[in-house]
């Protein structure tokens, strides 16, 4: 039997940098980082506020925000803001926020250049208003990953689950890469609160003092905004 090219299908999904790198050219990339840039970002973004997604989180990030005008995003339990959900719960409208990111806000950085008609920022809490706004568009749902300690990509559960959210509900024809992420979100969807907790990431964020990350990130369909790549910033989607 003759496979069919993943390239006809409408909807895509695949991992991190390499694959969006492969599938980005010419569709809506909606970029997955469930814990924690995604859910971040949609918690900023709903609150009214600018998020300007950096690569680094070192000097050049600081000169971007000075650039900016925008507060600088701390590592966490160093500052106020951090990629932390709940720290970023009481941003008001208008406020500017540099959110570095070794995930998600790199695959942001890049996907502009690779020929995305547009970028957003998808994750559990919005899964379902990003799917009607991109309605039958082609899509690229690249699930982030995490990294190894040898800089080399992890298999993410939550990022997995994220874009499988999202596929579930967008329309036409998937690759089978995205049957995939959708089933397992389906298979899982009564209880993504505990496969976030049981995670590699989740356990390692809990351990940290961080089980609010899980709370905020396991709620599904809770948020209706939709962050856009403007330019090079994050705002809310008309």
């Amino acid at each position: 039997m003759v496979g069919r090219d993943a390239r006809t299908m409408n909807v895509d999904c695949q991992w991190g940098l390499s694959g969006l790198r492969a599938i980005a050219r010419d569709r809506i990339v909606i970029i997955a980082d469930v814990l924690s840039f995604s859910t971040a970002t949609t918690v900023a973004v709903g609150k009214g506020a600018t998020i300007f997604p950096c690569e680094w989180n070192d000097d050049r990030a600081a000169a971007l925000a000075k650039a900016e005008r925008a507060e600088l995003a701390s590592k966490r339990g160093q500052g106020q803001y951090t990629l932390a959900p709940a720290s970023l719960r009481d941003l008001t409208p208008g406020f500017r926020l540099v959110l570095p990111s070794p995930n998600g806000s790199t695959l942001a950085f890049h996907a502009q250049t690779l020929g995305a008609s547009a970028v957003v920022i998808g994750c559990l809490r919005n899964a379902a208003a990003v799917a009607s706004w991109a309605g039958d568009r082609p899509v690229a749902v690249i699930a982030a990953g995490e990294q190894w300690d040898d800089g080399t990509l992890r298999f993410a559960i939550e990022d997995w689950l994220g874009a499988g959210a999202i596929i579930s509900r967008l329309r036409g024809s998937r690759s089978a890469d995205a049957e995939a992420a959708a089933a397992a979100f389906e298979r899982l969807r009564g209880s993504l609160h505990d496969a976030l907790a049981d995670s590699r990431s989740g356990r390692e964020l809990i351990e940290r003092g961080y089980p609010d990350d899980i709370d905020i990130a396991a709620e599904i369909d809770v948020d209706r905004a939709v962050p856009l790549l403007d330019g090079n910033a994050f705002r809310l989607a008309p």
